[in-house]
């Protein structure tokens, strides 16, 4: 998919940003004045997914400021914001609960949820039981909200002067906790477990239409491939400068970094898993999930749990910031 759609379309937006060095509504308006809408349209992708993208890292803001403490608070089960259902090391998925043993009367469930899932979902979240239900404004998320915003209007104040000057840091920060992060990950008990999993091939869903969808989907997201951004990125190009080098770095070093981070990943989930008595594929989760259930519940696990959930959020701050200046700069 890559080699197909990425890198082509990566390079074709450069290379017409660079030629006309024109924004992404005059490439397209000098490129074909009747394909001028397909510039708008960009620019409206850009806008929509700016909007829910910037959420994201609120929330990952909100978990920055929370993990300065004594200990992570998605640790144990007596915050204000847990339930009966809270359990801080969960059944396997073979288990059988004994409600009366374990002294529940009325409303036992299965169920049964991790610290780490209920406080994303009634402390970050505040998930209520019906889309009827309003609820009021969590304030906390808010103001984490505006901060985000702020942050972005800051790497931007001096337009591409500026967010150059911070890519500069947002673009080699994540770098080096990824190191730190696998080592860390690769030296704790069951890391191996998980790491197997992640790259043990299951040739036989190749033949299912869903996981090329998908595929597609990573690569377009993971690349900026049709936001406009490119285009933007590529005007400031001097003419004559060798884009189709360019593309081809890029897009493998893009796709490198996240098969490494992969590792990092599922050699906690590894960890995680072994200190469950479960199997990975029970703990690993996909999508926000992943960053803000089972990689959380994985550190809170891991000594100097308040360390390791700093880092790792300030990575993640760092590239949300990263993409959501390319979002609002096209």
């Amino acid at each position: 998919m890559l080699a197909v759609n990425g890198i082509p379309l990566f390079y074709m937006e450069l290379a017409v940003g660079q030629y006309l060095s024109l924004g992404t509504v005059g490439a397209w308006t000098a490129l074909c004045p009747m394909s001028r809408g397909i510039g708008f349209a960009m620019i409206m992708i850009s806008f929509l997914v700016g909007i829910y993208y910037n959420i994201i890292i609120a929330w990952v803001v909100l978990f920055l400021f929370q993990s300065f403490r004594a200990d992570v608070p998605w640790k144990t089960c007596d915050n204000q914001w847990n339930t009966r259902f809270c359990k801080t090391k969960r059944f396997g998925a073979n288990s059988t609960i004994n409600c009366t043993a374990l002294g529940i009367s009325d409303g036992c469930s299965p169920d049964w949820k991790s610290p780490s899932e209920e406080f994303f979902n009634n402390k970050i979240l505040r998930i209520s039981d019906s889309i009827t239900e309003l609820g009021s404004v969590g304030w906390e998320v808010a103001l984490c909200l505006l901060l985000s915003w702020i942050m972005v209007y800051l790497c931007l104040v001096k337009g591409v002067k500026s967010s150059g000057k911070v890519v500069y840091f947002t673009a080699i920060f994540p770098y080096v906790v990824l190191v730190i992060l696998f080592f860390r990950g690769v030296t704790l008990d069951g890391a191996g477990d998980g790491v197997l999993f992640y790259v043990n091939p299951s040739f036989e869903k190749l033949g299912n239409p869903e996981v090329w969808v998908r595929a597609a989907t990573q690569i377009f997201y993971s690349l900026g491939v049709g936001f406009g951004s490119l285009i933007t990125f590529g005007s400031y190009n001097s003419f004559h400068n060798n884009c189709e080098r360019d593309a081809i770095i890029v897009c493998l070093i893009n796709c490198g970094t996240s098969f490494f981070a992969g590792f990092v990943i599922f050699s906690v989930m590894g960890f995680m898993a072994f200190n469950l008595g479960t199997t990975v594929d029970n703990v690993a989760d996909s999508g926000p999930g992943l960053a803000f259930v089972a990689y959380p519940e994985a550190i809170s696990q891991m000594p100097v749990s308040t360390f390791w959930a700093i880092l790792f959020f300030f990575m993640l701050l760092t590239l949300g910031l990263d993409s959501q200046v390319n979002l609002v700069i096209s």
